[in-house]
Formats: structure tokens, sequence, C-alpha cells
């Protein structure tokens, strides 16, 4: 299935939800924000900051603002698309043309505090990842080859972290050790755990 290149196009392929996203989509558009399709689905930006989104499912049409963790939401409507992963975004679901109706101050007051945080420049920045734990096995086999070592730094963050936790995860030395000799030619030649699978 293709993205949308348009959001006309977007709101006539989602019919069930085609006057929700037509009111949502004017709500949005109030605010002068600049229109685009981004990830397949309608996006409102300001001097090219992400803003807003719209989205349409099959129990619901959503409104997403991009630092919305930033949002008072003293009438309690946000909740965290992904808990756990999201630390910026949040959404608002509608289930219906009379709900975005009730709600439409309420919605222009988001938007407007949404747009003013993006001019002070507030923004919450991602969390680094966690932090790379390298196993006692594969610490020794590095300290004891300088090839390895450099070879081993030369790697991004993710392929080093792949190779300390398919060490890590082995229950056994011998399979640890078996995993280490495993793991050494690809370290040198640059070649990542699972790069055979991407």
């Amino acid at each position: 299935m293709g993205l949308d290149k348009t959001v006309d196009t977007y709101i006539e392929k989602h019919e069930t939800w085609q006057s929700e996203l037509t009111l949502l989509r004017k709500l949005a558009k109030s605010h002068n924000l600049e229109e685009t399709i981004k990830w397949g689905a309608p996006v409102y930006a300001l001097e090219g900051k992400n803003i807003l989104g719209l989205g349409a499912f099959k129990s619901y049409v959503g409104i997403w603002f991009f630092q919305g963790g930033l949002l008072k939401d003293e009438a309690n409507k946000l909740m965290n698309a992904q808990e756990g992963k999201t630390q910026a975004m949040r959404q608002w679901r509608f289930e219906s043309t009379e709900e975005i109706q009730q709600d439409s101050e309420t919605i222009n007051s988001y938007i407007r505090e949404a747009i003013a945080n993006q001019k002070a420049g507030k923004k919450i920045k991602a969390k680094v990842g966690k932090p790379l734990v390298i196993p006692t096995e594969l610490q020794s086999a590095l300290n004891e080859s300088t090839k390895l070592k450099e070879a081993f730094e030369a790697l991004n963050l993710s392929k080093k972290r792949e190779f300390a936790e398919y060490i890590q995860l082995a229950k056994r030395e011998e399979t640890k050790s078996k995993r280490l000799d495993k793991i050494t030619p690809m370290i040198l030649e640059g070649i990542g755990l699972n790069d055979k699978y991407k």
C-alpha cells in the first residue's frame, strides 16, 4: 500500500473518518501551520518543526502533539502513544465528530500552547540509550589483542552492544567461550552480529 501524497487523498482513503479528519484538519489549519504529509500522514509544522499530526485508525482518529509531553494537559486528554518508549509525543483520541466539536476550544488551546512552546524553543530531548556493558570474557579478549580492541572500537554502538549482549546472554562459561570464538573474526572484519539479516 503506497503512502498518500496529499492530505486530501489521506482523508479520502479513510472513508469512515472523513468528517472527523476534515474537522481536525480545519482546526490545525486555523493556526497558520504548514500542512504536509510525513510518514504517510498529515503533519502540521511551524518553520519546519513538527507541531502536530493527524491519524485515522480502526476504532479512532487522533491528533498527535510531537512535543505533547510539554503540554500542561489540564483537561487530562493526552496519552502516551507507546508507554516506556515515547518520551515527547502524546496523542488525543476521538471517536466522533461530536466529540471533536465539543472539545474544539480545548483542542485549539492545546495547539496554541504547542506553538508557543515551539517558538520558545522548548523541547524534550530523547534520553540517551542504556550504557554499553562489556562482559568480562569479551573485555579480557580485547585487553589481550590490540588489533581486536581497535577493530571493536571502530564499530558503531549498536554493533558493540550486539556482541556484548551475545556473550552476556550465554549462561555457561563453555557457551560464552564458543560465542567469543565465533564473534572474534566478525569483529576483526567489522561485520556486525546481525548484518546478514539486514
